[in-house]
């Protein structure tokens, strides 16, 4: 009695064992790729963070505010961070500059205008690592619905397991812009208030 020859073989001429363990092979690859690939994310401890700003009142005086709602998220592959993507959003309406007259000012038509652009912006194109924990951030900030290039310095001040049980790092950005880029106000003549505004943040931003 002739024994019969079942074919197990698809039209490519690969049997289903074999099908099975390519699969299994590309799938087990994707995984692998994703985990050794996955972008590290970090958010900022809102108890430590600080995003202030400062402009010259006719010449003889700083005066400085701050925003107090924003939110910070970096993600990156690198020990280092020099891969990193940055991005930032102030909720324009927590502006304080400690003058209740002229927040309500910056928050006005005059100014920001927070009912019609409610959030500045910030993204990143570029973190560059230099010496001694010194970086250079490149990207773009959004302000009164006008986007521009800016470039940041960032000092980089070290790690530690704070409060939230994170591991946590912490950085100080600093830069300079020019509101009138941004049509923000009016000429300095009349309002006393610089065109240059100072920017600066300190940041602890934990891993997730």
């Amino acid at each position: 009695m002739e024994t019969a020859i079942v074919n197990t073989k698809t039209k490519w001429g690969i049997d289903k064992t074999m099908r099975k363990k390519i699969l299994f092979i590309v799938i087990s690859s994707l995984f692998l790729s994703s985990i050794l690939f996955a972008q590290t994310v970090w958010t900022a401890d809102k108890n430590h963070c600080q995003l202030h700003f400062s402009a010259r009142h006719f010449g003889i005086a700083h005066i400085a505010g701050v925003f107090h709602k924003f939110e910070v998220s970096m993600k990156c592959e690198k020990e280092d961070f020099s891969d990193a993507q940055i991005e930032m959003i102030a909720d324009i309406k927590s502006v304080d500059t400690q003058v209740e007259i002229r927040d309500n000012d910056l928050r006005s038509p005059n100014w920001f205008d927070a009912e019609k652009f409610p959030a500045l912006v910030f993204k990143s194109t570029s973190f560059t690592k230099g010496k001694n924990n010194k970086y250079k951030l490149k990207g773009n900030i959004t302000i009164h619905g006008v986007s521009k290039p800016i470039e940041f310095d960032v000092t980089f001040n070290g790690r530690a397991v704070t409060m939230t049980k994170k591991q946590t790092s912490g950085f100080t950005v600093t830069g300079k812009l020019n509101r009138s880029d941004f049509s923000l106000g009016k000429d300095p003549i009349p309002t006393g208030v610089s065109n240059e505004v100072e920017v600066w943040a300190n940041v602890e931003i934990g891993k997730n």
